[in-house]
Order: structure tokens, then C-alpha cells, then sequence
């Protein structure tokens, strides 16, 4: 085991930077900025240097199931490269962008919270704290959607609290049912009882309790009804970390823990989850095209990409998990990129209606530039990121027979390109309107931010040096769900 001591820092840094931002607030107004980037930054920079160690920390020297465990793979790995490298670019770009807002020091302190949150889902080893700090990012994701304090952001923040409670409700009793079954929470322990025993009709009904309670924390059709309004009314920062990451640490990573690493799956709980998968692919695809608003186009982008995302893993084989995987780490990238864009726009013009929008490539130059990368990424164009992770799961598809899932994911992917090509035309390309003269400029700090998500998209597919199988890191990581019972 290495790198223990570092475990437990993935959730005290941001925990005490959320706190002791309360307080130097008070001493300097500038001084919450400095703090939450330098946390931020912080937290990035020891994701990347842990790539490659795993380890195992037990809090107070207790170990389990009795005492709470911390555990970090190759995939716990993925994740906290996706959560704290997103979450830096968007503190980042948050400093222009917030000062139109009051208690500035009260948004660092929920993002802070929120980040704690998913560091600690990714971390914990049972399920019991895995809950808690699941809470503790969704509650905080509650405030921050309703942090403009407006009509529309308050009633976002009540329909996502209403759906996100359900969702927790279904999580805690799957919980309290395998506690019942088992004897234990702890992931480890319930993963040798449950290879001993096979999934009887108990631990199944534990099971449908999490799909349908991490399927609502991911967004998943039909669990996808939240998303829509919660992510467009939440400010840019914001909205980048809630579709870039968030469903992704709370949904489909915790998924894939369960599916994998703890329960016994057959084909059948994996036909389920290719067929959801499926749906919401098309499904979130077909409503992004109808859209005006760039946010809520981007939104239903979400569904679809996730979507891509359960589709690979619910192939269940080892190159399907690995679509899947650069599929997420790829979306962190080009949907934060797109949704900081989108916030540029909307701090620029006033207006995220693609009907009032145009020229503002002339206008917004690196917005624009960095704008057509992710749109380009997440069509999936060559040689940009999201080309090479939606090519393996659609290889994935023809490997495994699924010729029609195939069809389906080239089809969907078409659909990508037509609604985001839409957005560039009308926001980028069309006549200037009149009313260009008094938009605002770009910030160098919200440009500063977009061009290192871009950059991302063009640098993530050197992770492919060792081939379509085994890429670099993503590889290990796909190893670390297949490899079957959760343990270090």
C-alpha cells in the first residue's frame, strides 16, 4: 500500500478551505478568491501526483467494518483527477464571473463543501459514509443552483431538492436492506458475502433501490427530469461542475462500485443497464436538438453523453469499460469547457437565447475558439478526445455482438454534431446584432480557464499511446472494476 497518509487530505483540505474562507472573509474581501483557488489548486495538483498508488486508510486506526475505511485504486484515481481538475478550472474562472453576486464568501464555502462531498464519495469504503458524504455534496449542489436567488433558480433548486431526496431515500434503503442481509456495510466485506451467497431476491431488491437512486443522482432516463432546470438556472461555475462532474462522481461511478466491485451481477441486471443507457442516449439527444437556450441544450447534451457512459459499462466487458471510462473523463472536459462558455456568453450578452445571439466569434474570440473544440469534442470528431472514447464503445458494441447499440451510438452521435453545430452557428457565425456595441469583453481569468479545458480536450487522447485496450491511467482503472470483488 502507498500514499495513505495523502488519503485522508482529498477531504480535510477542502472541508477546512470551505471553513476557514468564513472566517478570512471577514479580514479581506479579496482574501475568499485566493484561498478557494489556492485549495483548488491544492487538491489538483495531489490528484496528479497520487496517479498510480493505491492505498487504504483507516480513520482513527480502526479498521474495518467496524472503523471507516478510505480507499484509493486506479479508478478512485480517475475520478479525483476529473472532480479537483475541473473544480480548479472553475474557481478560476469564477473569480469575474461572481462578482456580480453578494456572499462570494458563502459560494466558496458550498463548492468547497460540494467537492468534499465527491472526494468522499469516491474515497469511502462503505456505504454507509458513502452516503454521507453523498449528502453532504447534494445538499450543498442545492444551495449553490438556487445561489442567484431569482424565481427561476429557487424553483430549480425545490424541484432538484424534491428528486434528489428521492433519491436518497431510495439509496438509504438499499443501504439499510444489505446492512439487514449482511451484517456489514463495508464494500469489502459485503463483496465476499454476497460471492458467497449469489444475489438472492433480497440483495436484488437492494440492488433495483440503487439503480434507481444513483440512476437519479446520474440523470439517467427516466430518472432525468431534475436536470433540465437545475443545471441552466445555476451560475456557469456552477453548471460546470454539476454536468461535468457531479453526476459522475454521485451516479455513475457509485454504479459502477456496486455493479462490479460489490454485487454479483448476471446479464440480465446488465441488460437493464444497456437498455437505460440506450435511452438515454437518444432520448436526452433528441431534446437537446429543440433547444434556443444554450444551457438547457447543453443540459440535455448530458443525458445523452451519460448515456454513453452506462452503455459501455453495461457491455461489462474490458473494452467497453474503457469507452466508458475515457467517455467520462472526456465529458468532465469538453461539458465543463462548453458550460463556461455558455456562462461567458450569458456575462458578455445578458442573453443565452441562440435567437438573439451572433457574431460572436468577432466579439468573443477565445470563447469562440475554445467553444468550437468542445463542441467538435463532444460530437466526437476526430482527432479530439471524444471521438477516440465513443469510437471504443462503439468498437465495444461490434465486439460484443450489439450491432444495433452500434448503430444507435453512430446515429446519436450525428444528432451531437447537428444540435451543437445549431449553437455555433447562431451564437458564433451569424450577423452581429445592433445591440453588439455594448457587450462586455472577456475576462482574463474566464479565459485563462476555458483554454486549459480545451486544452484538455486536445491533450486526453495521448492517454492512448498504449492502445484502444490499455490506455494510460484509464486502463487501470477499467482493470480495477473488472477485476470483481472490491479490496485493495
Amino acid at each position: 500500500m502507498q500514499g495513505t497518509s495523502i488519503i485522508p487530505l482529498f477531504i480535510a483540505l477542502p472541508l477546512a478551505g470551505a471553513l476557514v474562507i468564513q472566517l478570512a472573509a471577514r479580514w479581506h474581501a479579496s482574501a475568499a478568491d485566493w484561498l478557494a483557488n489556492a485549495t483548488m489548486l491544492a487538491l489538483a495538483i495531489l490528484s496528479f501526483a497520487n496517479v498510480g498508488t493505491s492505498g487504504l486508510y483507516s480513520m482513527g486506526g480502526w479498521p474495518g467494518p467496524v472503523g471507516i475505511d478510505l480507499r484509493l485504486d486506479a479508478l478512485a484515481s480517475l475520478l479525483l483527477i476529473a472532480i479537483n481538475g475541473v473544480g480548479f478550472a472553475a474557481v478560476l474562472y469564477g473569480v469575474p464571473y461572481m462578482r456580480r453576486f453578494t456572499a462570494i464568501d458563502k459560494y466558496y464555502g458550498l463548492f468547497l463543501l460540494m467537492v468534499t462531498g465527491m472526494n468522499g464519495v469516491v474515497l469511502a469504503g462503505d456505504l454507509f459514509n458513502l452516503y454521507v458524504f453523498l449528502e453532504i455534496a447534494a445538499v450543498s449542489s442545492f444551495a449553490l443552483v438556487a445561489f442567484g436567488g431569482g424565481h427561476e433558480e429557487l424553483e430549480a433548486s425545490f424541484r432538484y431538492a424534491v428528486l434528489g431526496t428521492l433519491s436518497s431515500t431510495f439509496i438509504l434503503i438499499g443501504v439499510a436492506l444489505v446492512y439487514g442481509i449482511t451484517g456489514t456495510v463495508n464494500m469489502a466485506h459485503i463483496a465476499v458475502r454476497a460471492q458467497e451467497t449469489g444475489m438472492t431476491p433480497p440483495l436484488l431488491l437492494a440492488l433495483g433501490f440503487f439503480l434507481c437512486g444513483f440512476g437519479l443522482k446520474a440523470a439517467l432516463v427516466p430518472f432525468h427530469a431534475w436536470l433540465p432546470d437545475a443545471h441552466p438556472s445555476a451560475p456557469a461555475p456552477v453548471s460546470a461542475m454539476l454536468s461535468g462532474v457531479l453526476i459522475k462522481a454521485v451516479g455513475v461511478y457509485v454504479l459502477a462500485r456496486l455493479i462490479f466491485n460489490v454485487f454479483v451481477v448476471g446479464d440480465a441486471e446488465l441488460q437493464v443497464l444497456r437498455w437505460l443507457g440506450v435511452l438515454s442516449m437518444v432520448l436526452g439527444g433528441l431534446l437537446a436538438v429543440g433547444q434556443n437556450d444554450i444551457k438547457r441544450l447543453l443540459a440535455y447534451s448530458s443525458i445523452s453523453q451519460v448515456g454513453f457512459m452506462v452503455l459501455g459499462l453495461g457491455l461489462a466487458t474490458p473494452l467497453g469499460v474503457v469507452g466508458a471510462l475515457f467517455h467520462l473523463i472526456n465529458h468532465a472536459a469538453f461539458k465543463a469547457l462548453l458550460f463556461l462558455n455558455a456562462g461567458t456568453i450569458e456575462h458578455a450578452t445578458g442573453t443565452r437565447n441562440l435567437d438573439e445571439l451572433g457574431g460572436l466569434n468577432k466579439a468573443l474570440p477565445v470563447t469562440g475558439a475554445t467553444s468550437m473544440i468542445g463542441s467538435l469534442s463532444i460530437a466526437g470528431i476526430p482527432p479530439l478526445n471524444g471521438f477516440w472514447s465513443k469510437l471504443i464503445i462503439v468498437l465495444a458494441c461490434v465486439e460484443a455482438g450489439s450491432y444495433g447499440f452500434a448503430a444507435i451510438a453512430v446515429i446519436v452521435s450525428v444528432v451531437t454534431l447537428a444540435y451543437q453545430l445549431k449553437m455555433q452557428r447562431h451564437a458564433f457565425f451569424d450577423a452581429l446584432p445592433e445591440m453588439a456595441k455594448a457587450w462586455a469583453g472577456e475576462p482574463k481569468l474566464m479565459s485563462a480557464a476555458v483554454v486549459l479545458l480545451a486544452g484538455a480536450c486536445l491533450a486526453l487522447p495521448l492517454l492512448l499511446l498504449n492502445g484502444l485496450h490499455s490506455p494510460w491511467l484509464i486502463g487501470a482503472a477499467g482493470e480495477a472494476l473488472l477485476a470483481g470483488r472490491f479490496g485493495l
